[in-house]
């Protein structure tokens, strides 16, 4: 499901930032109800490090942080700082549940390379090299 509305803090914008599947948006539901925590948000995020250069954070939230892009689907809250969001437009995050065990995948159109651990990219205009973590092989 695409997520087809940007809103910022200050002002709204309709612009189609990221898709959620409705595995994610259930996952993220019943975490959310699992924790007792009904009116948080899933801070989406990139933070350098990583075996590639960058890599993916989630962390929940009560409040968006001023500039924080916030998005709403199907009664889910995610907030995207800026930066973040740079490296994030277009992407769309999944849960994956597999017999290796489950975990939120976000398939980013911005990476160049990933490490098979899938949680950690390069882009095009990166400056880390990207080596392979321990277990993990970069493609």
């Amino acid at each position: 499901m695409a997520v087809n509305e940007q809103i910022h803090t200050n002002n709204v914008q309709v612009d189609p930032v990221l898709s959620v599947t409705p595995a994610a948006i259930e996952v993220i539901k019943n975490l959310l109800q699992q924790r007792n925590i009904p009116n948080h948000a899933l801070r989406v995020f990139v933070s350098g490090g990583g075996c590639s250069g960058m890599q993916y954070g989630m962390a929940f939230e009560e409040q968006p942080r001023e500039f924080d892009c916030v998005v709403e689907e199907d009664g889910v809250r995610l907030l995207i700082d800026p930066t973040s969001l740079m490296y994030l437009k277009g992407s769309t995050i999944d849960y994956v549940d597999s017999l290796m065990g489950g975990g939120f995948r976000i398939d980013n159109p911005n990476a160049v390379s990933t490490c098979g651990c899938g949680h950690s990219f390069r882009t095009g205009s990166s400056d880390a090299g990207g080596s392979a973590c321990g277990g993990c092989s970069s493609y």
